[in-house]
């Protein structure tokens, strides 16, 4: 099944953690001829693979490869962030549009996919290429000095994206009909997967001990401490590399490690669906696909919606 069978333009499908995502936006994909981009703001950092639940076997369907993206797209150390995700959703949503494919947006930062939603009417503003040619004549920091207005409080990630939101802003500055309201025609439909609360926990428990016993999460923090990546910096990307650097520098013991992380993941599948209720209040409509389904009935669930 292609896009043009299909009644939307993007499809999501979110969840906390350990809810099951992956497995299902993986099937559908393999159903509609589709690609996933991930909305996850750790599965980007290289190297980080345990920790952020990267199952890189889980991206194939009968010997399949199912295409996937904005994992693995910047060094462990770096520090991603939402201006990043947005302009790299929307290169991506084009690209797989233009194979004629169909964009499965999967994840759980409810963050990053409420801000593409949301945001989508920026790429609409079209391309100006002669303007775009004279920025790209001038120093970076000569357009910082002459666009300031546009720049407040923008975060440089490179000088392609930065001539990009100059565009957006000229363009805006420019043509004040232009309206954002026009551009409500993006279509997506959600799906959320919302286990109940004793089986999440019971996921979460299981998932944790099998990531120390048999994948050796461990050796991946040490490794990056290894490679030059600052343990303070392995605090902010949070949970297993937070607690897990703590007891490399024998803060913690194996047992207060495993427990502490044990909670603060469970707290963290709680914010995540706090976020997605926030999201619901603010009127995105997410189609919660009943759990107690089968996989198939659950696949069948989101292809009867679309």
């Amino acid at each position: 099944m292609h896009s043009e069978h299909i009644n939307t333009e993007l499809i999501i499908i979110l969840g906390p953690t350990a809810s099951g995502k992956t497995t299902l936006a993986v099937d559908l994909a393999y159903h509609l001829n589709g690609e996933i981009i991930s909305a996850d703001s750790r599965q980007v950092y290289r190297n980080m693979d345990i920790g952020t639940g990267k199952d890189f076997s889980e991206y194939v369907r009968q010997g399949k490869a199912i295409p996937y993206h904005l994992i693995d797209i910047c060094e462990a150390g770096d520090k991603y962030n939402l201006a990043r995700f947005q302009n790299d959703f929307n290169e991506v949503f084009e690209q797989i549009k233009s194979r004629d494919s169909v964009p499965i947006l999967c994840g759980g930062t409810g963050l990053y996919i409420q801000a593409v939603i949301s945001d989508f009417w920026k790429s609409k503003v079209p391309i100006n290429e002669s303007f775009r040619s004279e920025l790209d004549t001038l120093d970076t920091n000569i357009i910082f000095d002459k666009y300031g207005r546009y720049l407040k409080d923008y975060i440089f990630s490179s000088r392609k994206r930065l001539i990009r939101r100059v565009e957006i802003c000229d363009y805006l500055e420019k043509n004040p009909e232009f309206q954002k309201a026009d551009f409500k025609g993006f279509n997506f439909t959600i799906f959320g997967l919302n286990p109940g609360l004793e089986l999440r926990r019971e996921r979460i428990s299981k998932r944790l001990k099998d990531r120390f016993e048999s994948q050796n999460m461990v050796e991946e923090v040490r490794n990056l401490l290894d490679s030059g990546v600052k343990a303070d910096t392995l605090e902010y990307y949070g949970l297993e590399y937070k607690y897990i650097s703590y007891f490399l520098k024998n803060e913690m013991t194996f047992e207060q490690m495993f427990s502490k992380l044990e909670t603060e993941i469970h707290r963290f599948a709680k914010r995540q669906m706090t976020f997605f209720r926030s999201m619901e209040s603010k009127g995105f409509e997410i189609n919660w696909i009943p759990d107690n389904l089968k996989q198939e009935q659950k696949l069948k669930y989101i292809l009867d919606k679309i």
